[in-house]
């Protein structure tokens, strides 16, 4: 089906400017004024942005953790994305304990096969398990699969952290094979040492997830990452930088040149460690990792975002219920599971506490959403921009549409908002998936099996477009 958008706002990372654009064969046709209007569907678009569908870098759909499984399977998932402005995700496979490396990527090509998407899905690899040499030739492979990045954990010792010889081995693969390494940066033995010892003493309430994660353990692995990565020669990605200590490296090593990028996550911009503190097990909410920090981390991290420092923002959307999951730590802080929801509303945050008031340009929103991730994660540029032949992933954004965001309203199975009550200015009122009609207004237009898997170019490579 043909589409054409008229009069709308074209924004993208580099050009904010008014035009039509017209979609075929599930790709950007045209761009210009005054196009026929001889569709099979017109769009009015007036007073609207368009934009390219945005990329979350950084998903847990479906992912078994701490005895549990997130709530969010990849139709739920990606449904809740798109209600979002999010067409496409790059999830973690993770790999389990004495699972090979096809086999971990087996058993989430099953999982997008059983729950199909209604965006598109990449996978990252999380590798938890080299202690049989041939993983490493499987690694090394990877991208010839379309899964160009792997991912490793510093922390969650005795459970999927790795040690340094399995992150350093796992970065000179990287380097020759021309993935991105990124890493969960925390410093999981001395983090163990502060849990056992509270734990000890008694302290037991959610807010001693924060005080036995301080942000010096989150730097210093931050620091040992970015120079591993540097000494294999291999690209680095940081995830989810939540407080200025770890900025600090990152900025570092971006000024030397380094191949080091970072994202934070929506959460680090909004949510303080006060929260942790709120009543009758309501902490357990907001016990996500690295955790929430000081309130004042938060202008900072802003200002990172803003000149560069930090690449991306994603949502790190792990979600487990408050009231049947998260109870599992009730007694004791460390049993409870670490994540949050945030994919539906990464957007409507960015813009109505960055864009409206003036902290980003809403090229500077679009480059930290979708372009930057594309690029990254070897998706441009069919994806993350709106350019002749990309994918016709499109949101047709209403800047001054209320929203108060809710449990009740969103889209995710999760029951809880982390950013409940809080009204924003700003949501998508179409959003197409390779130019296809998936959310109209406030309906699910697009059926699950709309998204498919997209396999990933190498690190610095561009996946090539059908020119139309």
């Amino acid at each position: 089906m043909s589409v054409l958008i008229r009069d709308g706002r074209i924004i993208t990372a580099t050009d904010d400017y008014v035009a039509d654009l017209l979609v075929e064969d599930e790709q950007v046709a045209m761009i210009g004024r005054s196009l026929p209007a001889d569709a099979d569907l017109v769009i009015d678009a007036a007073g609207k942005y368009v934009l390219p569908g945005a990329i979350d870098p950084h998903t847990h759909m479906e992912m078994p953790f701490g005895g549990t499984v997130s709530c969010d399977d990849f139709t739920s998932g990606t449904v809740s994305a798109a209600f979002g402005g999010t067409t496409t995700i790059v999830d973690f496979c993770m790999q389990q304990r004495g699972q090979s490396i096809p086999d971990a990527l087996a058993t989430w090509h099953e999982k997008i096969e059983r729950c199909p998407p209604v965006g598109d899905v990449g996978f990252h690899l999380a590798i938890t398990d080299l202690d049989d040499g041939g993983r490493l030739e499987d690694i090394e492979r990877l991208p010839d699969e379309g899964v160009t990045s792997y991912k490793l954990f510093m922390a969650y010792k005795g459970a999927i952290m790795v040690d340094d010889d399995t992150l350093y081995r796992t970065m000179q693969v990287a380097a020759r094979s021309g993935a991105l390494v990124m890493v969960h940066a925390e410093n999981g033995d001395v983090i163990d040492i502060l849990i056992k010892q509270a734990l000890a003493e008694g302290r037991t309430e959610p807010r001693w997830h924060a005080a036995t994660r301080p942000p010096l353990t989150e730097a210093e692995a931050t620091s040992r990452a970015i120079d591993l990565a540097h000494l294999a020669g291999c690209p680095l990605y940081v995830v989810h930088v939540s407080c200025e200590e770890a900025v600090a490296p990152v900025a570092r090593a971006r000024a030397r040149g380094w191949r080091t990028w970072a994202e934070t996550c929506t959460q680090y911009l909004f949510v303080d460690e006060t929260m942790l503190d709120e009543d009758d097990f309501g902490g357990a909410k907001y016990v996500f990792t690295p955790p929430p920090r000081h309130r004042d981390n938060q202008e900072r991290l802003w200002h990172a975002i803003a000149t560069g420092a930090l690449s991306a923002v994603s949502s790190d959307h792990c979600p487990f219920n408050w009231r049947t999951q998260k109870v599992l730590g009730r007694d004791d802080f460390s049993k409870i599971p670490n994540g949050a929801p945030g994919v539906e509303n990464r957007l409507q945050m960015l813009h109505h506490f960055g864009v409206r008031t003036g902290r980003l340009t809403p090229s500077k929103w679009v480059e930290l959403c979708c372009t930057s991730p594309a690029r990254l994660f070897g998706l441009f540029p069919r994806k993350g921009t709106l350019a002749i032949g990309s994918d016709a992933d499109i949101v047709v954004w209403d800047p001054d549409k209320p929203v108060t965001l809710s449990a009740a309203s969103h889209h995710s199975n999760i029951d809880y908002n982390l950013f409940e009550g809080t009204e924003v200015l700003g949501s998508p009122e179409v959003v197409l998936v390779r130019g296809q009609v998936v959310v109209d207004g406030d309906e699910l237009v697009g059926p699950p099996g709309t998204g498919r898997f997209v396999r990933r170019a190498r690190f610095g490579a561009e996946l090539p477009v059908a020119v139309a």
